[in-house]
């Protein structure tokens, strides 16, 4: 199932979404506002948004215009709003799919399931399965084996090995892993690519000074390659 970004300011409503959608499977997140949103988006991406119109600090067609200015990720706008004009506006804005309140769970189930059916066609298709030399990435369990033995790594970590799987052999700036692995602008995030392929290095035992798998190539980035 997939993870699932609640933004709704209703404790009420949001409680009983979050109730109805752990109940079918989804690991579910809940923020009450539009910046906590953001900063839950780039910090640990979702699967798919559900975004209410009305919060507290800014309006939702708001709201939208920056989700989609730092994610790709489907927004399934949610509102009590029913005006033609209104649902337009916002799917021109960026929104995959509109529901208008009250609705039911079962409902909106059957839309994340349409709107990640859509996603998942819309995007290239890549392996599962990611074998650099001792290394196995596996997309689908998110699991990550090297030789042979299951490493624990955060979500972030995760993301970060992956994408430079997806990419072994090739030279990946950090311009680039802040843009696609953390979905946010460059500035000023050198630092945070620095300390997580530190903690990544660790963790596949290895160093800097002594890599085996993870190279630093100065001044240009960071490569997965076998360590043959």
């Amino acid at each position: 199932m997939a993870v699932v970004l609640l933004i709704e300011d209703d404790p009420n409503v949001s409680a009983a979404l979050s109730r109805a959608l752990i109940k079918v499977g989804h690991h579910v997140r809940a923020e009450t506002t539009a910046l906590e949103a953001l900063r839950s988006v780039t910090s640990e991406p979702p699967d798919v948004v559900i975004l209410d119109l009305g919060l507290p600090d800014l309006d939702g067609a708001d709201a939208l215009r920056m989700l989609r200015g730092v994610s790709n990720v489907p927004v399934i706008v949610a509102s009590a709003r029913r005006a033609e004009s209104d649902i337009i506006k916002l799917l021109n804005t960026g929104a995959d799919d509109y529901v208008t309140k009250p609705f039911s769970a079962a409902h909106l189930q059957a839309r994340i399931a349409a709107v990640l059916r859509r996603h998942e066609a819309a995007e290239p298709r890549v392996p599962s399965q990611i074998k650099v030399g001792p290394l196995m990435v596996d997309q689908s369990r998110h699991v990550a084996t090297l030789d042979d033995t299951e490493l624990e790594l955060t979500r972030r970590e995760f993301a970060l090995l992956t994408y430079l799987a997806q990419h072994a052999g090739r030279v990946v700036s950090k311009q680039e892993l802040v843009e696609q692995v953390w979905r946010q602008p460059y500035i000023g995030a050198e630092a945070t690519v620095d300390v997580h392929v530190s903690w990544l290095r660790r963790k596949l035992g290895e160093s800097a000074a002594k890599p085996r798998l993870l190279r630093t190539v100065r001044g240009v980035g960071i490569m997965l390659a076998d360590e043959n």
